[in-house]
């Protein structure tokens, strides 16, 4: 990037993540872990940092303690390079005494804070993807287009669109068009691609058509975004973005690596078991543009006379004589002889049990952190700090949607154990 573009990243954490409960019933979507090690809000501030943007701010406002602990435990930067990580949560002023009403209404509640940094552009990111950017490409790409706002976007072919926002662009990357989620046909049709543009992307042959879906990523010119915000219009890509359209200049920025939107239970559960595929959509093992998070100093995992197949494992963990397919084991976790787990995304805890602890649980039957002996869970997500005794048999199989006994949730035919759940010896589900 180069060192005469100032740049603030803003990453959109504040709603409800009501589409990925019961995983936001104590903590915000940022904070919800991810992939046996990290959590979500590591993907944004990886990509800004690899970028060369050290100064990011987090914009949130339900359960943040967890939120909080994990950012002033994994980002501190030397006092040379001027960066920060910092969360601004909703806060009452003499303006204002309610909750962030939407994205829009978030950034422009904060634009105070914003104002505090020098800057010529404003960065917006989205706090529950999984993707890697360069930052300073659609950045240098937006200040040689002369743009006002360049919004992300992806090639997404026409049957796969459903709940995204798409764009109409010009051969030249214009946006000329925007829908928020659009469902007719007709509408749909009418923001395809060109053969020209297609051509131009390396896909003069398609078999179906592509639209461009926006991202949620967006770049504005520091008084673009001022003069944007000067409404009350709540939400980016429903008012903001359309209304923008003709009164100031829109340009798309195309992007065509891994990028998924990890808004639902279920697109959560796929995503963490597709990084267990021998070649993943994903790849964390990229040295060039790492992705971090805090340092835990936890031992090794010790996996113990077990059959495990296509699996991640976190640090700190005990598996015991088991049999695992297709599963992330996050840290800390502790599966016990004779438990078989087939696609499962277990958590872990955030503290192992003392001996003290162990011996009185034993003593009063209480099941211990982690997978008891015996267990076979399937199809499932077992949150942090979660008790599940010996022969405890889970599966989503033939199940609806629904809460079930031991507070055990279905979800997008997920079946999940919330963060903190004791389900007794010998349950059946």
């Amino acid at each position: 990037m180069s060192s005469d573009s100032k740049v603030v990243a803003v990453v959109m954490g504040g709603g409800r993540g009501t589409r990925l409960y019961p995983l936001t019933t104590e903590r915000c979507k940022p904070a919800v872990p991810l992939a046996g090690k990290y959590r979500l809000v590591d993907i944004p501030i990886s990509n800004c940092i690899n970028s060369g943007i050290n100064r990011i701010f987090i914009l949130t406002q339900f359960h943040t303690a967890s939120l909080h602990r994990h950012i002033q435990n994994t980002y501190h930067f030397d006092p040379f390079g001027g960066g920060v990580v910092d969360i601004l949560s909703a806060e009452q002023t003499d303006k204002t005494n309610d909750w962030y009403q939407g994205t829009a209404d978030a950034v422009r509640r904060n634009l105070q804070h914003l104002r505090n940094e020098e800057h010529d552009y404003v960065l917006i990111l989205s706090g529950d993807q999984l993707y890697r950017m360069d930052f300073s490409k659609i950045i240098a790409e937006h200040a040689a287009s002369g743009a006002d706002v360049t919004l992300a976007a992806m090639p997404i072919p026409v049957s796969k669109i459903e709940g995204l926002g798409l764009m109409g662009v010009d051969d030249d990357l214009k946006i000329t068009k925007f829908a928020e989620k659009p469902k007719d046909p007709a509408v749909i049709e009418g923001l395809a691609m060109g053969p020209a543009l297609e051509a131009k992307l390396g896909n003069a042959n398609g078999a179906e058509k592509r639209c461009l879906a926006s991202m949620g990523i967006y770049v504005f010119n520091r008084k673009a975004l001022d003069d944007a915000l000067a409404n009350e219009m709540i939400d980016f890509g429903k008012e903001m973005i359309p209304s923008l359209l003709g009164n100031k200049g829109l340009s798309a920025y195309v992007f065509e690596g891994y990028w998924e939107d990890i808004g639902t239970v279920r697109a959560f559960f796929e995503t963490n078991l597709a990084i267990t595929d021998s070649l993943p959509p994903f790849d964390f093992f990229d040295e060039d543009a790492p992705i971090y998070t805090r340092n835990r100093s936890l031992p090794p995992s010790k996996i113990n006379n077990c059959a495990v197949n296509n699996a991640v494992i976190g640090d700190g963990c005990i598996i015991e004589d088991s049999t695992i397919k297709r599963s992330v084991i996050s840290s800390r976790s502790y599966v016990r002889s004779g438990t078989t787990l087939d696609n499962v995304v277990m958590m872990g805890a955030d503290n192992y049990e003392t001996n003290a602890e162990f011996a009185r649980n034993d003593a009063s039957g209480l099941p211990h952190f982690g997978l008891g002996h015996d267990c076979h869970i399937k199809g499932a997500i077992i949150d942090k700090n979660t008790r599940i005794g010996d022969r405890v048999s889970l599966s989503q199989e033939g199940k609806q949607d629904g809460v079930y006994q031991h507070g055990v949730v279905i979800r997008d035919g997920v079946l999940v154990v919330p963060k903190g759940i004791t389900i007794p010896h010998g349950f059946e589900l």
